[in-house]
Order: structure tokens, then sequence, then C-alpha cells
């Protein structure tokens, strides 16, 4: 079996250099902040460099700071919110979920500035092409998007194929934008993608649910989500709901401020009736 990480690290503390003892020091004093932590969050405490920190991990024969994360997470319960407060009926399960969801909504609203929002909105508008880039569970989100956007008539793309994804981004240009979707902002993948658009001049969006996260402070604007899902997703405890409704606000903000692309959106349900019953 697998040892617990807060195990490994004591095992292997006194062997450890002064400056993985301070790391390991701020994980074993602060266990359950350091799953909410970004790596730059940890190195800060520890006053490392994020390079020791990577080492760290690696040293652990952790593959990086995410897995790390989540190996905390399995110790200090982060998964266990729904089972303290296990409905007694299933209407009391609803109605939380419904409260919950409402909130998630409302605040991921409220976090929009309207001066960014506008820069976004004209950005959108104008550009020759966009890319989506979501990796894993965000992905449906990066399709949905798609779907509506080129239904605005905005010529929109996207790849669940990581390489595919790279390569459509090589061919982009200082005209396109890259709008990226990530819950962590902590996806290799996708600061990839995102050093690869800054190379080509590429404008780029991030909705993520931190702004001090890699991804964000990697793009030009940031929309942050109000929800922040668990490390250990199972069943219901992931949520795509706040991204989707960013992608939700900015298509309807859209229409909004150009009302002649609904004629776009009509032109293609005309086109695609046929394939309902």
């Amino acid at each position: 079996m697998k040892k617990q990480i807060i195990n490994q690290i004591n095992e292997h503390l006194s062997s450890m250099t002064p400056v993985e003892q301070k790391i390991a020091a701020v994980i074993l004093q602060q266990p359950m902040q350091v799953t909410e932590w970004t790596i730059a969050n940890l190195a800060a405490q520890a006053q490392v460099s994020q390079a020791s920190i990577s080492r760290f991990c690696h040293n652990l024969k952790l593959a990086g700071f995410h897995a790390l994360k989540i190996e905390l997470a399995k110790i200090v319960g982060v998964n266990s919110n729904l089972e303290k407060n296990e409905p007694t009926s299933v209407t009391n399960f609803l109605t939380q979920v419904s409260q919950g969801k409402s909130a998630e909504i409302q605040q991921t609203l409220a976090n929009f500035a309207n001066e960014q929002i506008n820069q976004v909105l004209e950005r959108l508008l104008n550009c020759r092409i966009l890319q989506v880039a979501g990796q894993g569970n965000t992905f449906p989100v990066a399709a949905d998007a798609v779907y509506r956007f080129n239904q605005l008539g905005i010529m929109a793309i996207t790849s669940a194929i990581s390489e595919t994804a790279l390569a459509q981004t090589l061919n982009l240009t200082d005209q396109d934008i890259l709008l990226v979707i990530s819950n962590s902002g902590e996806s290799k993948q996708i600061l990839k993608q995102e050093k690869i658009a800054k190379q080509r001049g590429l404008t780029i969006i991030a909705i993520t649910n931190r702004n001090d996260s890699p991804i964000s402070l990697a793009a030009d604007f940031r929309l942050k989500t109000a929800a922040r899902p668990p490390l250990l997703q199972s069943t219901y405890y992931y949520s795509r709901l706040a991204a989707m409704t960013v992608i939700e606000a900015l298509f309807l903000l859209m229409i909004a401020k150009q009302p002649a692309r609904s004629k776009k959106i009509k032109q293609h349900e005309e086109l695609i009736a046929d394939t309902k019953v």
C-alpha cells in the first residue's frame, strides 16, 4: 500500500537538504492550506524558488506540485464537504444543490468588471480566428464555446488532442485569440499553448478559478469563476457550471453588442432543423 504523503515527508525529513526542510515544514504545518495554494504561494511561504518546489516533489516520486496537492487532499479530506452535511432527504439535497449553484452563478458574474469585459468582447468580435483550449474535465466547456461562437459567425476551433491543439496554435497570428479554460489554472499543456500563443502575438483570455494561477498570470485578460471544486473529483463534486456561465454570458453580451449576429444563429438553426424529429 502506498504510504501517506505526510508519513513519507516525515520519514525523509532528516535526510533532506535545508531548502527541502523549509518546504516540508510549511507542508507539515499547513497541509490543508497547501491544497488551495499555487506553486508560487508555497514558494513564497517557504522562502524558496518554484524550481525547488518542483525538485522537492520529484524527490518524493511525484509528477509535480499538483500531484503533491492531490496526495495531501486525500489526507485532509478536501472532498468531504457533502458527506459532513449529508441531507436527510432528496428534497433537502436538491435544495442544497440549487442554492449552491445559484450562488456559484451570481458570484461568477459579480467578478465581471465592465471595463475588462468590454475589452474582451471587442477583441472576440473582431478576431480572425478564436482558438479555445481546455483539458480533461474542462474540455466540454471548450467544445460548447466553439459551437456557440461559430453560431455567431466567429471562426472558432478547438481539439481534445493536445498535439493537434498545439499545431493549431502554431498556425495562428496576432489577429487571433486563444481562450483558455482551466479550473486549477495549472495545466502544463495549456501553459505550453499559452507560451506558443505569446510568441505568435495572440491575445490570451483565461477563464480560471484563481487570478494568481500560472495560466491566469500568463494571460492578457482574466475572467475569474467563483467555483473552486476540490482536487479529488468524484461524481457530483466537480462542476463546470461557473465556466459554462462565463461562456453563456459572453455569448449573450456579444449578441447584445451586435444584434445582427442573431441572424446567423437563425441561419444555422434552419440548416439543422431537418435533423430533429
